[in-house]
């Protein structure tokens, strides 16, 4: 597939003099040539392998697929950075991010060509709807695979959308339920259409080829005055159309549960629809992924007993489970839990996390020269010696380098 990298650096600018002033990189822009589309379309995407400065070894992550991507893009990528890797979280795996722009976003956006016109939208608006399923075909087709060629993917994708965005990914859910493992709709734009998409979904026999799907589906405060959550089924203007399409689905998923799919909503009545993306992702990405964090008891540290090694990997062989790969324990956090053990003196303990993380990440410098740290803390100089050579047969490092051309001239 021909391909035009950009490579423009998306950015913060740090507040200061302008003498001292960095950029601060949050992702690349790219561009792809869609020949289901026609066109050349951008994409925003953050990697956590580049952001996290140390290569580790073999790994792959998810990638959560973003439309109307400049909108969210920087709260997602914040998001997720803040609840998988700041201050030791594991609330969420690391996630390759890719924010996809929009170039027309009623053509690409909507299912079905609109035959009435609404007062949701204008006749402009109107003219050139109904392209989602070609939009569709690009992403399975052309965008996944482009990424997957490019970056470290795992087997697992979500799709998250806005508004028009949200009724998208309710529709590739129910079209093309494989096509992603995960799904968060925000304030989904279900009316489309007099509810053509949400009638033809009430109207199928049963949901059991959503099994093995997620779908986190939140919803903003937009009633009318005289009106709550319970009662505004009872209005039929144009004006409440909107939450009630959206409350008629939910009760149709939840009238119609099927084991294997995972499925929750959320009414957020202090939020109006332009409000409501934030505290949504949020929600919905911790529903999604609510077995990731890993509980570590630190009383069990001192306690020799207690095989912490074989809690870790139970807690990831279950992370296995509900991702549908073999997902490794993280190997920064058994470092981390590694040398807080070596600071604290705790020499057995630490020996085992770090033997263990060279078990597996056999291919990782940083493990080795890890491991050597904990040699020289514990004064085998040889092994030490012995480790840092492997770290360094795996990757030149200077750092790697220079402790063990210390530990010569001892």
């Amino acid at each position: 597939m021909k391909t035009l990298m950009t490579s423009i650096v998306l950015c913060f600018f740090l507040i200061g003099n302008a003498q001292d002033q960095k950029t601060v990189a949050f992702g690349v822009e790219d561009s792809i040539f869609s020949k289901v589309l026609n066109e050349y379309r951008k994409v925003w995407i953050y990697n956590p392998e580049k952001a996290s400065g140390i290569f580790q070894s073999k790994k792959v992550y998810p990638v959560l697929y973003l439309l109307d991507g400049p909108t969210h893009f920087h709260s997602v990528v914040g998001m997720i950075k803040q609840l998988s890797t700041a201050n030791g979280n594991t609330v969420l795996p690391e996630m390759i991010i890719v924010g996809i722009h929009n170039t027309n976003r009623f053509r690409d956006l909507t299912p079905t060509q609109m035959v009435e016109r609404s007062g949701y939208t204008t006749d402009d608006m109107r003219k050139n709807t109904g392209g989602g399923d070609l939009f569709l075909d690009f992403i399975e087709k052309e965008l996944k695979p482009y990424i997957e060629s490019n970056y470290r993917t795992a087997p697992y994708s979500m799709l998250v959308g806005h508004s028009l965005g949200g009724m998208m990914a309710i529709y590739t859910m129910f079209q093309r339920p494989q096509m992603f493992q995960s799904y968060i709709a925000i304030d989904s734009s279900i009316w489309w259409n007099n509810q053509e998409i949400l009638k033809e979904i009430q109207n199928r026999p049963n949901l059991n080829y959503l099994k093995g799907t997620s779908l986190y589906l939140g919803y903003a405060n937009t009633l009318v005055e005289g009106y709550d959550i319970s009662t505004v089924n009872e209005d039929t203007s144009e004006e409440t159309l909107h939450i009630r399409s959206i409350l008629s689905l939910d009760t149709f998923l939840k009238n119609n549960a099927v084991e294997g799919f995972k499925y929750k909503s959320q009414f957020y009545e202090n939020d109006t629809h332009g409000s409501v993306p934030l505290i949504t992702e949020y929600d919905g990405l911790r529903f999604l992924f609510k077995f990731h964090r890993i509980d570590i008891d630190e009383k069990d540290f001192e306690n020799l007993e207690v095989d912490m090694v074989s809690q870790i990997e139970a807690h990831y062989q279950n992370v296995s489970t509900h991702m549908g790969y073999q997902v490794k324990a993280d190997e920064n956090l058994i470092n981390r839990l590694g040398y807080g053990m070596l600071n604290g003196n705790l020499y057995e303990r630490a020996e085992q996390f770090f033997t263990y993380n060279t078990k597996i990440h056999p291919d990782s410098f940083n493990v080795y020269d890890s491991l050597g740290d904990y040699y020289v803390a514990t004064n085998n100089k040889e092994k030490a010696a012995e480790s840092y050579q492997k770290a360094l047969e795996l990757q030149e490092y200077p750092l790697t380098r220079e402790k063990l051309e210390q530990l010569k001239q001892q």
